[in-house]
């Protein structure tokens, strides 16, 4: 099978090309040790275009191995440098779906809290704005349906910290099902139930906002079949 054909591509010009990632593939790599999602963008891309030599990617944002969903590569330097800028000043929309443990009151809201990341177990914690290296966290959520101990919560973050969802969520008491890390008391397998469902960004060209959306995984259909029932 060639890389064209395992590949879910959602948008794709001669700038930047956008994918729906599956749970369980690192982004990028960090010691070149395991295969990562954005080598199988770059195999897709050299065969696609039957290019001879490197095929540049540009990183401009991240997904954990875990989660599933949309996520957005430059094809230019130009392109990686203007979709970075964007992504650093908060002006791109994101929307993820998660399916939390507890039923989570209120049903709408804001989480404004300071986050740290702990270099002794490589966790993610809430912590007073005054702790050495807290940097501010912040998402507006609203519950889409509560079933069986569960909810099903669109998020809306309006910063972009490392395991900020897991951790901010975890922190209420409201954990992604299947985040062990974080302190979930189920097994989803190689993905929690954290999933980038869509992403609005200017083309960095041409200056127009493209919104994309990435349907849900099988693994959800089949888990959260009647909480996700449309009503």
């Amino acid at each position: 099978m060639s890389w064209a054909d395992s590949l879910t591509v959602l948008y794709e010009d001669n700038h930047c090309i956008a994918v729906d990632k599956p749970s369980g593939w690192p982004t990028t790599h960090y010691d070149g040790t395991e295969e990562t999602f954005d080598r199988v963008v770059k195999s897709y891309l050299k065969e696609k275009y039957a290019k001879p030599g490197q095929v540049f990617l540009g990183i401009v944002h991240r997904l954990d191995k875990p989660v599933s969903g949309v996520l957005l590569f430059a094809r230019t330097s130009k392109a990686a440098a203007r979709l970075s800028q964007q992504f650093r000043e908060g002006n791109i929309e994101k929307i993820y779906w998660a399916i939390l443990e507890g039923e989570v009151k209120p049903a709408a809201g804001t989480l404004e809290q300071w986050l740290r990341k702990d270099p002794s177990t490589g966790r993610v914690e809430v912590v007073k704005a005054h702790h050495p290296d807290a940097k501010p966290a912040r998402l507006h959520y609203e519950c889409k349906a509560f079933q069986a101990g569960l909810t099903w919560i669109e998020l809306r973050p309006q910063t972009g910290r490392r395991h900020q969802l897991r951790a901010q969520l975890a922190h209420i008491g409201h954990p992604i099902y299947g985040d062990r890390k974080y302190g979930s008391r189920f097994f989803f397998g190689s993905a929690i139930a954290l999933h980038a469902r869509s992403l609005t960004f200017l083309h960095p060209i041409r200056h127009e906002p493209i919104t994309l959306t990435a349907e849900l995984p099988p693994n959800w259909r089949g888990r959260f079949a009647q909480l996700l029932k449309p009503r």
